[in-house]
């Protein structure tokens, strides 16, 4: 029997394809829960505390700051964003796998708080894949998506810093090499130390 669960670094450019990967693997997986953030931005029309957001004030998230209870955060567009510490070691402590989508910025400061989590990154097949898929959208201006281009190529020279690289050919694929992926990584010796030790304990 496996002990505690994973916490995995989930990240990859806008348009790859992650948050579809996502829904599927959530899915797939009943052992995957996903990372819930907390922000000081006011919730929108249908969003819930404690299931799209922690919604706490600008106060409290410095606090938490403060006392080591943030993952990661970062500041964007006035508000705080960040991954409280406390569910995620709660839920990994209950044996759940803990995806964390995060942009490469705080994925870094995630594996340098926690070197033990499994890090995968999410490619596109290429960038002109990529920039169809943006396209397709026919949401953004060609400034915009010309932005995220960019962006997406600072982002993916950012992948060699990852454990693993899985390639959005099709969602059923990507989502079956992750599957694979944290079944290998459950199953590492390092990780099962304990196991190993009960095991002799009882021989």
């Amino acid at each position: 029997m496996m002990s505690s669960g994973l916490l995995i670094v989930f990240s990859g450019p806008s348009g790859a394809g992650k948050d579809t990967i996502l829904k599927r693997l959530l899915e797939k997986d009943k052992s995957i829960r996903l990372s819930i953030s907390a922000t000081t931005r006011r919730p929108r029309s249908g969003e819930v505390d404690g299931v799209d957001y922690y919604f706490v004030d600008r106060n409290k998230f410095i606090i938490m700051q403060q006392n080591d209870d943030m993952l990661e955060s970062a500041e964007y567009c006035g508000n705080f964003y960040g991954t409280p510490r406390k569910p995620i070691e709660k839920w990994i402590s209950e044996g759940n796998n803990v995806i964390l989508e995060i942009e490469v910025q705080g994925g870094a400061q995630i594996k340098q708080k926690i070197p033990e989590c499994v890090s995968i990154f999410i490619l596109p097949q290429s960038l002109s894949v990529l920039e169809q898929r943006l396209k397709n959208r026919k949401t953004e201006s060609d400034e915009v998506i010309s932005n995220r281009l960019e962006t997406a190529h600072n982002e993916i020279l950012q992948a060699v810093n990852y454990d693993y690289a899985v390639i959005n050919d099709s969602v059923e694929s990507a989502v079956d090499e992750i599957i694979n992926i944290v079944h290998a990584e459950k199953h590492k010796v390092i990780r099962n130390k304990k196991l190993i030790e009960r095991i002799l304990e009882n021989a």
